[in-house]
């Protein structure tokens, strides 16, 4: 249990809790040596260390039975918090404190003050232990009391006058049996009120305080100890009815089983026990707010609640609170059992203990798959079960007929036979009520269509279920329930489910630490232990039936206030769940039509107000009074269709008297009382409306007043004329709305400011930012011209998967999804390199593809998760001959962004200029470029150590155990990179980091690869691709060995790219590049400004 009570700070306890944790400690430790001790103390006269630690502390520690019993009594009593007990030990502590008095007056007087005459002073020890059990005593006095309020339980309405019937009623048997034993035992005695007397000493005990006469009768010892065993047996039990706890409260009744069924509904944390809160034999304590509540039941004095609290786990301390202090008030022993770890820690931070209980299975229906060997028993289950004929039916409960609903529930019942009905925080206990309609009820079927098994689910949140019931007939063969379990795996779509709750397996880490390999002793032992109560309580046989399914393990916990309450939490847990005899429960009561009524009405409201409720701002509730009134007037705001001639751009120089209808937003309007204008704008182009009350009518521009914002889209039908200025103009006669606007458009001036909201409102944005739109198309000019330049190279466009099942092609960390159909992990594509050379080997090249590829990394200026790239592989080419292609087709994109092969740049004041492209751009090899960065020659010969050295020199972070040419590749990333402005192509990289690229033709430590780099940023890359199957498979056997070891960037093997090669690979070329980086060259713009929807950053909760 570290694991949770670590994770929560517990609150601090106060003074007064402390004292009465630490006082039923002693109380109960006193106890135990008192029990242990008495079968060596009885007829025993020396003194003993534990007396004196008891007159130290002012115990009531008698050493016999009867003490025991008493004191036992008190502990139980102190245990529950009860008022009367602490006054019973405050009681002891003030005699401590009177009878230190008394012996110090002994010692000054030399009698005692009853007796006058001189007596024998104590012992020094005696005196010593009686001074220092009044100063404990004292001091004990005044803490008991100021902690008085921790033991806040009364006694129990009727407990004196009962206790004082049982004293009264035990006292007069107890002295009759002494009178007819005297009778029998003292026949000579001739006086009867002699024996009276001698009976009444006996059953009293009051030989030892009493002096007889020398010669009196006397009965023998056995007599004396039967009727003082008797007396002290109802002295007994006179306390313990004294000291009983209060009565349980009643059960809920039907408005309390709605409460709790509408904090089920609306609440965001569902337990899957949660619905088991609706026994009718549990009670429920709620918040003083009302949004959270306990659960419980009282059996043998202990308040015992069972699984999460209801409601929002924010407002569970509340309810725990209040739960805790009515446990306190009626001397109840607060635990919780079957609680889940959110709630557990909150348990834990009321200042209960958590020990874990077991574990819950829970099958997650859509990710379950009966393949694999594991499964094995289950899949030979259900096809036994199909080849005998069963069938199996699925339905929610309120599609089930009532008939059959009560001949399911009286078959459940008999298939139980006499044993106990086990549940009570994992079990309802009311089939076929008609108030659980949304229970799950899974029936298997015998081939003549008999019931032989039921499997009963109640609601867990809207797409879950957990069981309640799982009965099936003696005669049914075994596989049945699997047979069940399996088929509402395979169904569950169809019924609405996702995940289900199975058995709870208690000490399953036990069970399952001890199958493992290497076990140790003590974890046999504790297995050994548990076998044994297992053949009583179904411990492991409970586990073996859910591990077969191989779920998901869930912790439960048990929650208790005290290790010393432990022992009867357990006996009141075992009769709550049926292992332990509890008394007769009473039948659930069947529910009335009126709380089925209510039930139903909840369950409809809860559909509705199911949807979250948007807050509006101010403007947002104008416009949507704005659409009410346009609806009011009988205009369809977001009609179908509306009237359209042209754009605006050639509406503008159509000939005056033009009859047209025109479509655009509204930008802005200029209201002049009699004549009315608005802008319309459809993309860069702009029109004006002119509405005035002599053509377009008043009740016309009363509506458009009423009911126009800026941003709606309207539709304006009229003819081509002009304003008095001579802006060209639409005069309108009557006009519609093609769609409106709830939301106000950001100021058309300045726009959205900040960045992030620019991208998070993109659609506003890109309506108020002309530049933004602008950018949009400029792309989609890019991505035409590229397909157009390699087309007309001779290159076919192709498609390959984005879903892979190995992930290669690149090194970068892929995002990982999976499928369930097939219950197989797949991650998004990286890069579409391998298929694409899968079609070049099948002789489809050359052929190109553009598409999206997706990385695993953080987005910034240059980068972002998901992204556009065009990859081009030319049989009979070499990375020469690729590198003139990229820089045509790098110009010929420019020429159709920009209207000449040039880069437009911006300077740090806005202002821009641009590059020119058209001339060739420079080729250098990398570890030139990394020798001119860092000032010295660097080559292929350079040792590690050197090249260490320079990195460290220039802070870039590497890895001691780094190769020569990963160091290189580093400083090159590092300094070379973002020092590069003009378009450059680096090429010969070391081949360790390109294991897609052929080896140098003229030197085997460099690789056939350039990469080009232009204004700080790499544009694209191209290789000598390698078409050695042999040397291939030996360099992603390398990278799937690193991606082994935790490397999430390394490749995997590719068996199917492999396989491809070894049919043979033409000497290809291929290039990548990528096309947002192109955009972002050409246009001197940011990766988020390129794309349309960039990725954006989570807005922390």
């Amino acid at each position: 249990m570290r694991d949770v009570a670590t994770q929560v700070r517990r609150h601090p306890v106060g003074s007064a809790e402390r004292v009465a944790r630490w006082t039923v400690v002693v109380y109960v430790v006193a106890s135990l040596f008192t029990v242990l001790d008495l079968p060596h103390r009885i007829g025993a006269r020396e003194f003993d260390p534990l007396d004196a630690v008891a007159d130290t502390l002012n115990l009531p520690v008698l050493h016999n039975v009867l003490g025991v019993l008493i004191m036992f009594l008190l502990t139980g009593a102190l245990v529950r918090r009860k008022r009367f007990a602490l006054w019973i030990v405050l009681a002891t502590q003030l005699l401590g404190v009177v009878w230190a008095l008394v012996v110090l007056a002994r010692a000054a007087t030399g009698h005692w003050f009853w007796f006058p005459r001189p007596a024998p002073s104590p012992s020094v020890g005696d005196a010593v232990l009686t001074y220092l059990g009044g100063v404990v005593g004292a001091v004990l006095a005044v803490v008991l009391w100021s902690a008085r309020s921790a033991f806040p339980a009364r006694r129990s309405p009727g407990s004196r006058r009962a206790a004082l019937l049982v004293l009264l009623a035990g006292g007069a048997l107890s002295v009759g049996v002494a009178i007819a034993v005297t009778q029998w035992q003292l026949p000579d005695v001739r006086h009867p009120w002699v024996r009276v007397v001698e009976a009444v000493r006996a059953a009293l005990g009051l030989d030892s305080l009493l002096p007889r006469p020398a010669g009196a009768p006397r009965l023998p010892p056995w007599a004396v100890s039967l009727t003082s065993t008797l007396s002290a047996l109802v002295l007994i039990a006179a306390v313990a009815v004294f000291l009983r706890s209060g009565r349980a409260p009643a059960a809920g009744d039907a408005g309390t089983e709605l409460a709790v069924r509408r904090l089920l509904a609306t609440s965001r944390h569902q337990d899957s026990l949660g619905y088991f809160a609706t026994r009718r034999d549990k009670s429920v304590l709620f918040a003083p707010d009302g949004r959270a509540a306990v659960s419980y039941r009282v059996l043998a004095s202990v308040c015992l609640a069972s699984a999460d609290p209801l409601g929002d786990p924010r407002d569970w301390p509340a309810a725990i609170r209040e739960w805790l202090q009515q446990a306190r008030r009626y001397g109840w022993v607060p635990a919780a059992i079957s609680v889940g770890r959110e709630a557990a820690q909150a348990y834990v931070a009321a200042g209960f203990r958590a020990i874990p209980l077991g574990d819950e299975a829970i099958l997650d229906l859509p990710s379950f798959s009966l393949a694999g060997p594991r499964m094995k028993p289950v899949r030979q289950a259900v096809h036994r079960i199909e080849r005998a004929g069963f069938t199996v039916s699925i339905r929610r409960h309120r599609d089930v007929d009532p008939a059959e609903l009560a001949q399911l529930a009286e078959l459940a019942d008999r298939w139980r036979g006499d044993a106990p009905e086990r549940g009570f925080s994992m079990a309802l206990s009311r089939l076929g009520d008609p108030v659980d309609g949304d229970c799950l009820m899974v029936v298997g079927h015998r081939a003549d269509g008999r019931p032989a098994g039921v499997l009963s689910f109640v609601p867990w949140g809207p797409s879950a279920v957990s069981l309640d019931l799982m009965r099936r007939a003696p005669d049914a063969p075994n596989g049945l329930l699997e047979a069940m379990v399996v088929a509402l795996v395979q169904r569950h779509v169809d019924v609405g489910v996702r995940r289900v709750s199975l058995n709870f397996a208690m000490f399953r880490g036990v069970f399952a630490a001890a199958e493992e390999l290497g076990a140790g002793p003590v974890v046999r032992l504790n297995n050994a232990v548990l076998g044994v109560f297992s053949r009583f309580f179904q411990l492991e046989s409970l586990y073996r039936s859910n591990a077969k399914y191989r779920p998901s393990w869930v912790p439960r916990y048990l929650c208790i206030d005290s290790p010393l309450s432990l022992p009867r939490v357990a006996v009141a847990a075992g009769m709550a769940e049926g292992f332990l005899p509890a008394g007769g429960a009473a039948a659930a009561p069947v529910s009335e039509g009126a709380l089925i009524a209510a039930v139903a009405e909840l369950a409809a409201r809860t559909a509705v107000s199911a949807a979250p409720v948007r807050r509006l701002r101010d403007q947002e509730r104008i416009r949507r009074q704005h659409l009410a009134r346009l609806r009011e007037a009988g205009m369809d705001p977001y009609p179908v269709a509306v009237p359209r001639t042209a754009d605006l751009a050639e509406l503008r120089h159509r000939p005056h008297g033009s009859p047209v209808s025109a479509v655009g937003r509204v930008e802005a309007v200029r209201d002049l009382g009699g004549v009315l204008f608005a802008d319309l704008r459809d993309g860069d182009a702009r029109l004006q409306l002119v509405l005035d009350r002599a053509l377009t009518g008043p009740d016309s521009m009363g509506l458009w007043r009423r009911g126009v914002d800026r941003g709606d889209i309207v539709s304006a039908t009229g003819v081509v004329g002009a304003s008095r200025t001579g802006e060209p103009s639409l005069l309108v006669d009557r006009w519609g709305t093609a769609a409106k606007s709830l939301r106000p458009l950001p100021p058309a001036r300045q726009g959205l400011r900040d960045p992030e909201t620019r991208l998070r409102d993109r659609s506003a944005d890109l309506l108020v930012n002309r530049d933004a739109a602008r950018m949009i198309r400029r792309r989609s000019t890019a991505v035409a011209a590229l397909r157009d330049a390699f087309r007309s190279r001779g290159f076919d466009e192709v498609e390959t998967p984005i879903l892979n099942a190995v992930h290669g092609g690149a090194s970068a960390a892929p995002f990982r999804t999976h499928i369930n159909a097939y219950h197989r992990d797949l991650s998004l594509r990286i890069a579409p390199e391998l298929y694409l050379k899968r079609l070049v080997v099948g002789g489809s090249g050359p052929v190109f593809e553009i598409g999206r590829n997706f990385r695993n990394e953080g987005a910034d200026g240059t980068h972002n998760p998901e992204f556009t790239s065009v990859e081009a592989y030319l049989p009979f080419a070499d990375y020469l001959r690729m590198r003139d292609i990229t820089a045509d087709v790098v110009r010929e994109v420019a020429e159709a962004v920009n209207g000449a092969p040039v880069a437009i740049r911006t300077g740090p004041a806005g202002e821009r200029t641009t590059v020119d492209l058209s001339g060739p751009w420079r080729t250098q090899t990398v570890h030139r470029a990394v020798g001119l960065a860092c000032g010295c020659d660097v080559t292929v010969e350079t040792p590690v150590a050197a090249l260490q050295d320079l990195a460290r020199r220039r802070g870039v972070a590497v890895s001691e155990r780094a190769s020569a040419g990963e160091l290189v590749t580093a400083l090159y990333e590092h300094l070379v990179e973002p020092a590069t402005w003009e378009p450059t192509f680096f090429t010969d990289f070391p081949v360790e980091t390109s294991p897609l690229t052929r080896t140098h033709r003229r030197d085997a430590r460099l690789a056939e690869r350039w990469d080009l780099v232009a204004f700080g940023m790499e544009i694209g890359t191209a290789y000598s691709e390698l078409t050695d199957p042999v040397e291939q498979r030996a360099r992603l056997t390398a990278q799937s060995l690193r991606a082994a070891a935790g490397d999430e960037e390394a490749m995997e093997l590719d068996e199917d790219f492999l396989a491809a090669l070894e049919l043979g690979m033409p000497p290809t070329g291929g290039l990548g590049l990528g096309v947002d980086r192109i955009v972002m060259m050409l246009t001197g713009s940011t990766i988020r400004e390129v794309l349309a929807f960039p990725f954006v950053r989570p807005v922390p909760s």
